[in-house]
């Protein structure tokens, strides 16, 4: 089955859409390719031998614009031909307005002067991809077409068929009828080549493309760090959401009621002290229990024995607190910096409480392991429960992935159905400044 579909992949290729697209890309690379270079190489050698005055600068700006004009068309064409989306590069921007500042912002920009060197590398790949497409489409097609055209020799020529070698001795003409079948054949497999080289050729223009016309490993970082930088706007927001909503909803609901109940006890202490004494009481009780909210509060934000302590105790906190029995097990040489001991020790509280409520765990449990690997912070926890847990998108878990990837954490979840859970977190370990 497997030979037969590749044969059949192959008797399609030559035509196929996309076949015809690449070709076609070829054929209309040469000619714009010609124009990229020919104005890029005037340009650039215009703009450096004005350089001794002042009017080198603007020129060579000019030709830096427009190479990068050539850019955007020859990603344009890379997307609708070859069907590979290129990210185009970062916008400059210049420091100050005005055009000085602007041509400045040119000049020192890496992707425009690499459009230039596209615009100029580019030339000699165009005329071979053009050339070594053309001639195997128009042989393969013209061999495998021959029984069809080759009559044409004897009856607008004096030749008998086409003539492929001549001397003063001897001329090999493809005039007889195994010649004519033979010439057929030679044409069908050059036919059946003829995708597989173009895509060959193809390839080489991705990589110029994207190499030299798409963003560099810079700005993809700075994109990178853009993303990571709105997750972590919104969690911050979704965290003071939840702070707000936790005090509204809890402590600050059971004070005003405290309040009131102070106001009505003060109002029956002269006329009837007994009831003031009971209501004072129930008081009492009630702020105990408003503390309790408030120190539960200010735990889940950044507790206390965190600051005073390290993971170690603060995750055998969280552990004590678990439905179900946990091992913690914490090898560190040293404290991390306080902002990834925070999100650890937020990730693992966050693993617990999924254990606690979802997983199903036995009586053997779960454990906590945290240690060091290099430069990073690995923390592991796992579970017997039932398994199939997943990074699917609106999930807890794929909620604490996103927070990992804004500090350049990763989470990792192996979670089969009916054999338990293991999440492996990795954060960068950056040491604690002293």
């Amino acid at each position: 089955m497997g030979n037969g579909t590749g044969l059949g992949a192959v008797l399609r290729a030559p035509f196929e859409g996309r076949t015809w697209r690449e070709f076609g890309y070829l054929l209309v690379g040469l000619p714009l390719s010609t124009v990229y270079f020919s104005l890029a190489i005037a340009g650039v050698s215009v703009g450096a031998g004005l350089l001794v005055t002042f009017l080198g600068i603007p020129v060579l700006a000019g030709v830096l614009a427009m190479c990068r004009g050539f850019g955007h068309l020859e990603r344009a064409r890379v997307r609708h031909l070859l069907r590979v989306d290129i990210a185009a590069p970062a916008r400059i921007r210049a420091g100050k307005s005005g055009p000085l500042a602007a041509m400045g912002a040119l000049l020192k920009s890496g992707s425009a002067w690499r459009h230039v060197l596209y615009s100029v590398i580019h030339f000699p790949w165009a005329v071979f991809g053009f050339c070594m497409a053309l001639t195997f489409w128009s042989y393969g097609w013209g061999f495998l077409l021959y029984p069809l055209w080759f009559w044409v020799f004897p009856a607008y020529t004096s030749q008998s068929g086409l003539i492929v070698f001549q001397n003063d001795d001897y001329s090999f003409v493809l005039d007889s009828p195994l010649a004519i079948v033979l010439t057929s054949v030679v044409g069908l497999a050059i036919t059946l080549a003829t995708p597989w080289v173009i895509r060959a050729l193809t390839i080489m223009d991705r990589v110029l493309v994207a190499g030299l016309l798409g963003a560099s490993r810079l700005d993809h970082r700075v994109s990178e760090l853009e993303s990571d930088r709105g997750v972590v706007v919104d969690t911050a927001a979704a965290d003071l959401r939840r702070i707000e909503r936790d005090l509204h909803d809890g402590a600050q609901a059971r004070l005003a009621a405290l309040a009131m109940d102070l106001g009505l006890a003060k109002q029956k202490l002269a006329e009837d002290p007994r009831a003031a004494v009971r209501m004072v009481d129930e008081a009492h009780g009630e702020v105990k229990v408003a503390l309790q909210e408030l120190r539960d509060l200010a735990r889940g934000i950044h507790p206390a024995v965190l600051t005073d302590r390290g993971l170690d105790a603060a995750l055998s906190s969280v552990a004590a607190r678990c439905a179900v029995p946990v091992r913690v097990s914490v090898d560190l040489p040293a404290r991390p910096a306080e902002a990834i001991e925070g999100i650890a020790y937020f990730v693992v509280s966050e693993l617990l409480q999924n254990v606690s409520k979802h997983a199903g765990a036995t009586a053997r449990g779960a454990s906590v392991d945290v240690w060091k690997s290099g430069e990073r912070l690995l923390l592991q926890v796992s579970d017997d429960g039932r398994g199939g847990a997943g990074l699917s998108e609106g999930s807890g878990l794929a909620g604490l992935a996103e927070r990992l990837g804004a500090v350049d954490g990763v989470l990792v979840v192996d979670s089969p159905a009916g054999a338990g859970t293991v999440v492996t977190a990795e954060l960068p370990w950056r040491g604690r400044v002293r």
